[in-house]
């Protein structure tokens, strides 16, 4: 039997011969510990987290000297994992939730459907540029990794923004607090007309 605290919690894990990473995750939690060895990947992590009050632990070690691309994708599955193991444990959620994040001059719309049926829907614009040595074309990637373990639909977009710093800091601000609402408990019982998500 899942008790309420088990369900606000959840762990996943996944080991392959170009990473290996482990998370925790724990609704209502501002306690954030992002450890990828990708500074500005841990920073927007850290963002996502803090501000959508789901407290991540994650360690994660990758062959960065090939690339991020494998741990930045890795992380975004076993994060999404994680996610999908807090749906099956509280149906009763919100399910549906959007939110919009600025950050100086740039702007997010981020909106998701926990519905069991991972997709993402992700502005090109998103993968334009790079902040010091990471592409932002890493952001998509793990985004719909995520949201393909996650079993949620996703849509991302970037309403304005000229430095990239900002516009994926915004994004992932977005996210953060997107995630937050969507699973907040909700009365009525599963939010599906088909009594399941």
């Amino acid at each position: 039997m899942t008790t309420p605290e088990s369900a606000r919690e959840a762990e996943a894990a996944r080991a392959t011969k170009e990473t290996t990473i482990e998370v925790r995750l724990r609704l209502g939690s501002r306690e954030t510990r992002a450890a990828t060895g990708v500074g500005f990947f841990d920073h927007l992590l850290t963002a996502a987290s803090f501000h959508g009050r789901w407290g991540l632990a994650i360690d994660a070690r990758g062959d960065l000297h090939v690339d991020y691309h494998h741990l930045v994708e890795d992380a975004g599955l076993v994060i999404g994992d994680a996610f999908r193991q807090l749906a099956a444990a509280s149906p009763g959620i919100a399910r549906f939730a959007s939110a919009w994040a600025p950050m100086d001059e740039a702007l997010a719309h981020v909106v998701v459907d926990v519905s069991g049926r991972g997709g993402a829907h992700v502005d090109p614009a998103i993968a334009a540029g790079a902040t010091r040595d990471f592409d932002a074309g890493l952001a998509r990637e793990f985004l719909i990794a995520f949201a393909r373990s996650a079993g949620i639909t996703l849509h991302a977009r970037l309403l304005a923004g000229e430095d990239t710093h900002h516009r994926l800091e915004a994004l992932f601000k977005a996210l953060g607090m997107c995630l937050a609402r969507a699973f907040e408990p909700a009365d009525g019982g599963v939010p599906s007309t088909k009594g399941a998500l």
